[in-house]
């Protein structure tokens, strides 16, 4: 079993360390916020880029293919970059990256152009998702971090509310180019509150703040049953996630009937509700738990997984009376581990390979996990329906939970310090 080392270096406990971390948490906080808006304006407006551009369920999955094609090949060199260099100006980099392709869509009038505006957006986020993390990591103490990432995630079910309703309301009465052009405006905004206001924090965790990276510590990974774990069921966990955010919208207008903005509103409602509900309860219980087991970090995403199962079912299947309030539930389960798993990934590994360790979970939960379900299911879709595609989730949540309670044998120990280390 590999586990994170005993940390070596003591953390500074002044007021400047914590404001430091506290105006770091809020800013990545908010632009993790911006990075799943504009991501999911897309399913929003989707039945329009379909018919304007006369495309086929299979293709419409293609484009968040190509998107996270862009995205894991680009993670290696983001992990690298993170584990040698300073991250913040490369967040602010990544930041104004987002905001550039969101504007840039005004201009796209092809299929082919469409994939590779959403391809080297995928660049920009994949840079961002592996440095924020790794940065929060070294403000905050290990036994915090389950806390600190379940805020910075609580961005996920917010930001993907508010592109569901930005991309169904201005993408109806203005057209889905409106939507993304809208977007592009407040990542740009805290890419400049970044570069005036946060701090690059000292690297912590061994004593040696340009601790070498060598092929012989990456290659550890491979062998850290706790890293593989946690990256191996946040992918199936993925897949299903994924998927259901991708297709929901349409499900809604096809199966239930509604008109574009009135199920981009009801799936943004539910999404911020349930979702941001889900994240905070599930933050709070793997704390709870983690003071009694080591384990809890695994044990609350693997019970996230399974108990997702049921509702789905319903939300799927089921008259079209109980496919909200099923949904509603659904989304709230799954939203219960993503603040843990992410604390467990960073937990299992040392201090100098976190930026290494962010990329191989993005690069895993991507390649085996969203960025082939929209396409799988559109195959289905197209073969069948809309409710036999989707249901090739609920395979994926079983494997997740799986995955996760056969993890939980290796969790590491958690360390318990005070305070958050200084900014350097």
């Amino acid at each position: 079993m590999t586990t994170a080392p005993t940390t070596g270096t003591k953390p500074n406990l002044n007021s400047s360390a914590v404001a430091g971390a506290t105006v770091a948490l809020v800013l990545l906080t908010a632009m993790n916020f911006v990075n799943y808006l504009d991501r999911y304006i897309l399913p929003a407006v989707q039945e329009q880029v379909k018919g304007e551009f006369r495309l086929s369920d299979d293709q419409i999955g293609s484009l968040t293919l190509w998107f996270f094609v862009a995205y894991v090949l680009s993670s290696p060199i983001t992990g690298w970059l993170g584990d040698r260099f300073p991250r913040k100006p490369m967040i602010v980099i990544a930041a104004l990256a987002i905001s550039a392709m969101n504007f840039l869509t005004a201009s796209v009038h092809g299929y082919m152009s469409l994939n590779v505006r959403h391809a080297m957006l995928g660049i920009g986020e994949a840079s961002f998702g592996i440095f924020a993390p790794a940065l929060l990591a070294d403000f905050y103490a290990e036994d915090r971090r389950n806390t600190v990432l379940t805020i910075f995630n609580v961005a996920i079910p917010v930001g993907a509310a508010l592109g569901y309703l930005v991309g169904g309301m201005i993408g109806h009465s203005h057209g889905w180019r409106m939507a993304f052009i809208a977007s592009a405006v407040p990542g740009a905004v805290i890419a400049v509150l970044i570069l005036l206001f946060m701090k690059e924090p000292r690297r912590t965790g061994s004593g040696d703040e340009k601790a070498v990276v060598d092929k012989a510590s990456v290659a550890s990974l491979l062998v850290n049953k706790a890293y593989l774990s946690s990256i191996l069921g946040y992918a199936a966990v993925t897949f299903s996630l994924g998927g259901i955010s991708w297709w929901m919208v349409s499900f809604l207008q096809r199966v239930n009937g509604y008109s574009q903005d009135r199920a981009g509103t009801i799936m943004g409602g539910i999404t911020v509700v349930c979702g941001l509900g889900g994240t905070v309860c599930g933050g709070v219980l793997a704390q709870w738990w983690s003071k009694r087991t080591n384990k809890a970090l695994y044990l609350v995403p693997a019970l996230s997984a399974v108990l997702a199962v049921p509702p789905a079912v319903l939300c799927f299947f089921g008259p079209k009376s109980v496919t909200l309030p099923a949904l509603g539930v659904a989304v709230f389960l799954i939203f219960l581990g993503t603040g843990p798993v992410n604390a467990a990934t960073l937990n299992a590994v040392p201090a100098n390979l976190r930026a290494t360790a962010m990329a191989g979970q993005l690069f895993a939960i991507h390649v085996f996990g969203d960025a082939f379900s929209p396409k799988i299911i559109g195959l289905v879709s197209d073969h069948s329906n809309l409710r036999v595609g989707l249901g090739v989730t609920l395979i994926t949540f079983v494997l997740a939970a799986i995955i996760f309670f056969n993890g939980a044998r290796f969790a590491p120990p958690l360390e318990h310090t005070i305070e958050a280390p200084g900014a350097a």
